[in-house]
């Protein structure tokens, strides 16, 4: 029974859901999406069929407030459940059942809907809505992470802390472009879930994000002679084969190098002999 609190957001075409509560492995239970489709968040008494089932309504082309209404319609236990729901479009929705355990309670908006049980009080839903509406020139990630760390300062969970997650997806945006899923991160327990969580994206920021064209720097002369020399200490015979075992390829472009690659170049790390 996840009593917790999660935002599930929408930015351009992305969708995710971030989550925390003081539950074993709450990202294994809440969050759920789908590119070009929506993002669904269950948790108090928390329905996992509302999930697929929520997706499902959402392909059909049904706002995110016609979906939550038909969901709880036809669950004989919905006076126990909490759901968050956001589509590709819109407003998105969010419910919370007579019986949740207090405080309970959510708030909804343009492509978001915050929700939360068994938090220590409002506080925590309107902190949430504010980092978020503060927060739209972040990534998705970085945003919805944001609203979370808000709710988790406000008082988050009554009971404590122990888990928290980050699922986003968008077309095309895995690894090597070969899935939808551009983040799943989970902290399955933990006695400060979201610092965690806050650490693993900045780590998947750096193995799997993308250089920005506009830092690049030319790979020529003194550089390049430098770039070179602390390959070759670490005993490789090129930067593409070190960037491959540090799982840093993606960020590889050719003549140039990322400002992130060489300071991880320059900061050492493992060499071929370690």
């Amino acid at each position: 029974m996840p009593m917790t609190f999660s935002i599930v957001g929408r930015s351009g075409a992305a969708l995710g859901v971030a989550v925390a509560s003081k539950f074993l492995a709450v990202g294994a239970m809440v969050p759920a999406a789908e590119a070009g489709v929506g993002a669904v968040a269950t948790q108090a008494a928390a329905n996992l069929r509302y999930r697929p089932q929520g997706r499902a309504l959402l392909r059909t082309g049904l706002p995110p407030a016609d979906v939550v209404a038909g969901l709880v319609a036809t669950d004989r236990e919905h006076a126990h459940r909490q759901l968050g729901v956001v589509g590709t479009e819109g407003p998105g929705a969010t419910y919370t059942g007579a019986e949740c355990l207090d405080w309970a309670g959510g708030t909804a908006g343009d492509g978001y809907a915050i929700q939360g049980n068994i938090l220590t009080g409002p506080e925590v839903v309107e902190a949430m809505a504010a980092a978020w509406l503060a927060s739209p020139e972040l990534p998705l990630d970085r945003r919805l992470v944001a609203a979370l760390a808000a709710g988790d300062t406000a008082g988050g969970d009554r009971r404590g802390r122990q888990s928290a997650a980050l699922y986003v997806v968008a077309p095309g945006a895995g690894y090597g472009g070969g899935s939808d899923t551009a983040c799943d991160l989970r902290v399955d327990d933990h006695p400060d879930p979201v610092g965690e969580l806050r650490r693993l994206l900045d780590a998947h920021e750096l193995l799997f994000g993308t250089a920005d064209p506009d830092t690049l720097l030319d790979l020529s002369g003194e550089l390049a002679e430098e770039v070179r020399s602390l390959v070759g200490a670490r005993g490789y015979a090129s930067l593409d084969t070190w960037a491959g075992v540090e799982n840093l390829e993606g960020r590889l472009v050719p003549g140039k190098i990322d400002p992130v690659v060489l300071a991880h170049l320059r900061d050492g790390g493992p060499s071929r002999e370690a």
